[in-house]
């Protein structure tokens, strides 16, 4: 049997280093999203999100490693709360069960907690921007939902040259939007200002709508002709940092994508549908260059003692062991820049992710960037081969607050084309 603690307990113990607090509701209630309409949304300062559901679906050996990883060692005394007492007394009984002893559990809940103004709360700083299935679902269904301010919206299904993906079923009232019609098949760069205007408005795309994004992550094989087209959750993240670069004001990706749509028990319809052609963006393209930075620029952070360039190359790439890609073939890194740990290979970002490909718990990314010296107040741009693992970190730290931050387009592909450019090959 675990023990309760109270809400004045807890909230003493909250600066106790063997102290740990756990957080087992979905990760949209984490981040922010108020989902049993508590007075603030977000968490208890320093708590650490394991959602339930989580250590339901792992077994014993998997879920101990993800404890471990998370700095939730035996030793420390951890309190879990939930929005009932039934969700904190089954995370409870699940961590006694695998040999934790001090464990206590917050009977209160989430809720009283988030009554009391005078009790602290942390949330995503920008949490609106990454959305959960059931507020899509309520937006499709013309219901009143938190954030959106009635400006008309979009819902694009996007991958790279799958169509038949996007045919075979979709979130209903979504549409299909191809990465190639935002990226250079050459160089894989962002198109050019005049291309980007008009594949934005063939999409019926314009600056003040909303524009909701999602992908299917499909298990990317690296040997496969075309891994990019199985790696959905990349495609939707990059084409939202084109599309902010042009300059739509509310661009949103939903979290976990289709996958979790689906878990969630929402429905798929298979209708084909087409955009309205928007006759005007609305705005100049680009209206937010500083989000999209080329190779210039990139040196210049190199050259700064208050920037940083973050190679987001999975280790076999950034240790020149490997390309990463089947049409790149130098390997090596650019000399200076910082790795920024994201997955096992080009496709996939294990390491900004949870199982259920949703984002990683966003004070274990912020932990993550400080070890290696990526800091808000310097100026950041993160790349990748082309810039697709690139416009995924792009967008977490863009939705965690931080304000200086940017995607170099060029990446690796770009950067080892020029001889002129230096490259390293030691391993790190």
């Amino acid at each position: 049997m675990t023990q309760t603690i109270s809400t004045p307990e807890l909230a003493q113990q909250l600066s106790n280093a063997d102290f740990a607090v756990i957080d087992v509701r979905p990760m949209a209630a984490y981040n922010g999203w108020p989902l049993k309409g508590e007075a603030r949304g977000g968490h208890i300062p320093g708590a650490i999100a394991f959602p339930l559901t989580l250590a339901e679906d792992v077994d014993v050996a998997n879920l101990k490693t993800l404890l471990q990883s998370k700095g939730l060692t035996r030793e420390k005394t951890l309190a879990v709360y939930g929005y009932s007492g039934d969700d904190s007394a089954a995370m409870g009984e699940r961590l006694s069960d695998i040999g934790y002893r001090n464990v206590r559990t917050y009977q209160a809940g989430l809720e009283v907690w988030a009554a009391d103004e005078s009790l602290p709360m942390s949330r995503l700083a920008r949490y609106e921007k990454l959305v959960h299935p059931d507020w899509l679902h309520r937006l499709i269904n013309g219901e009143h939902v938190e954030s959106y301010q009635r400006n008309g919206f979009e819902i694009f299904h996007v991958n790279f040259g799958v169509p038949e993906e996007y045919a075979a079923e979709h979130i209903p009232g979504a549409m299909y939007l191809d990465t190639n019609a935002l990226e250079s098949s050459t160089s894989w760069n962002r198109r050019s200002a005049e291309e980007l205007e008009t594949a934005l408005l063939a999409h019926g795309i314009t600056h003040e709508k909303t524009i909701v994004l999602y992908g299917r992550h499909s298990r990317p094989d690296p040997r496969d002709a075309h891994p990019g087209q199985s790696a959905g959750h990349i495609a939707a993240a990059r084409a939202a940092a084109i599309l902010m670069y042009a300059g739509v004001k509310d661009v949103r990706l939903l979290d976990g994508g289709l996958d979790a749509w689906m878990s969630d028990g929402h429905t798929l319809e298979r209708e084909l549908r087409k955009p309205t052609p928007a006759a005007a963006f609305g705005v100049r393209i680009p209206s937010r260059p500083d989000f999209i930075i080329d190779i210039e620029e990139a040196k210049a952070l190199l050259a700064d003692p208050n920037g940083v360039l973050v190679s987001m190359r999975s280790w076999p790439e950034f240790s020149s062991e490997a390309s990463g890609y089947h049409y790149i073939r130098a390997t090596g890194k650019i000399p200076g820049a910082v790795w920024g740990d994201p997955g096992s290979d080009a496709y996939h970002m294990e390491g900004y992710r949870n199982v259920d490909n949703t984002m990683r718990c966003y004070p274990e990314i912020e932990a993550k960037w400080r070890n290696a010296g990526i800091t808000p107040e310097k100026q950041v741009a993160f790349f990748c081969g082309t810039g697709w693992r690139a416009s995924e970190t792009f967008f977490y730290a863009h939705i965690m607050g931080w304000g200086q931050v940017a995607v170099y387009d060029g990446g690796w592909l770009e950067w080892r084309s020029d001889e002129n450019n230096p490259i390293a090959r030691d391993a790190p």
